[in-house]
């Protein structure tokens, strides 16, 4: 049987002006740059995405092609561990995990293609759909904003909603107390705080968020402070979980996290930490360990991904990524009361690059 080879692989980089100026508890953005990774065979062309610096686009062109190109399509463990091998001496983490995860997304949409079937049937459904929980109250927001946000997405049918602290720590109280009020009693409220409180202070600040039922402590301390996360994760008032873990960019990382007992939620992104290949790696450890597995942004991706999971329970629905993959992708699920669900019946992601629209919006 002939099988064709792969004969184009490049990507690019996209960088959209957010729709405001945003923050968190320790960084500042006004752009998003998507990076679209591209491989062809057979007439069929495989899409990738990460969201990182446009230097993952170069290295994914200056380092990565190479070890893509000629290769049988269908050999997708082959081509990942030649990728591997190729980043050794460039460092793994950071700008060439992200280039390396959307050349492996590109590489199952591409197999999914050839094979004209979608990739939840590749993978096997083990959900029809996955929920979702609406996520951005940045800190940049004033309360009118915040409430306009997250209320929205409470009335719309999403069961919890995301809030960023930490900025002002004076001002999180109110914030969330404000924040609280909007959604109402019956949605779940999280807070992320991306590492800014010391551990004694998240603690003290945990007590307090109670009061207005926050259920979901992310990254109270840095991820990096596997025992800091295991201190609060024992201490924090009955109710509230821990979760960390986007910031993984291979296996060992979760394998730590989970060892080190740090977290009642693993966090994966799948754009970080090695495309769908990583994430079955980072959800397999999630089933030995017998914790729950949280889907970090790039809800088109990870609406498929978590769906081929039984331990996967939600979906960042992030503002951003959500705004660019709507836009930008045709095909993008849309929410319905709170949940995306996968079309089975498109192959692959189900998606297509709107190019003329990225270069449009792009900065």
């Amino acid at each position: 049987m002939r099988v064709d080879r792969i004969r184009h692989a490049w990507a690019q980089a996209f960088t959209i002006p957010t729709d405001a100026p945003e923050s968190d508890g320790t960084f500042e953005w006004e752009s998003t740059t998507l990076i679209v990774a591209q491989v062809e065979a057979g007439g069929e062309i495989g899409i990738g995405y990460s969201y990182a610096s446009a230097s993952a686009a170069a290295f994914f062109n200056e380092v990565l092609a190479s070890e893509i190109l000629g290769r049988e399509p269908h050999a997708i463990p082959a081509i990942r561990s030649a990728m591997l091998r190729k980043v050794r001496n460039e460092g793994r983490a950071g700008i060439a995990s992200a280039a390396l995860s959307a050349a492996d997304v590109a590489l199952w949409d591409l197999k999914s293609k050839l094979l004209n079937v979608s990739l939840i049937r590749i993978l096997g459904a083990a959900q029809e759909e996955i929920r979702i929980y609406g996520s951005g109250g940045f800190t940049s927001y004033s309360i009118e904003r915040l409430q306009k946000q997250l209320g929205g997405w409470a009335t719309s049918g999403f069961r919890s909603v995301k809030m960023k602290v930490g900025r002002d720590p004076g001002r999180d109280c109110a914030r969330v107390r404000a924040a609280r009020e909007a959604i109402g009693p019956s949605c779940e409220l999280y807070v992320d705080a991306n590492g800014a409180y010391s551990v004694k202070q998240a603690l003290a600040l945990a007590h307090r968020f109670q009061v207005n039922e926050v259920s979901w402590f992310e990254e109270p301390v840095s991820s990096d402070d596997l025992r800091g996360l295991r201190s609060l994760h024992e201490m924090v008032p009955p109710g509230m979980r821990i979760a960390a873990g986007e910031y993984g960019y291979d296996l060992f990382y979760f394998q730590r996290m989970l060892q080190a007992g740090a977290v009642d939620v693993l966090q994966v992104d799948a754009t970080r930490c090695g495309g769908v290949s990583g994430f079955l790696e980072a959800e397999a450890l999630c089933r030995a360990y017998n914790r729950p597995l949280s889907a970090h942004t790039a809800p088109t991706l990870h609406s498929i991904l978590c769906c081929s999971s039984p331990v996967a329970e939600n979906v960042e629905y992030f503002h951003d990524h959500a705004r660019i993959e709507n836009i930008l992708f045709r095909g993008a699920p849309v929410p319905t009361n709170g949940m995306l669900r996968p079309d089975p019946d498109r192959p692959g992601l189900g998606i297509e690059l709107l190019e003329g629209e990225a270069f449009r919006l792009a900065a």
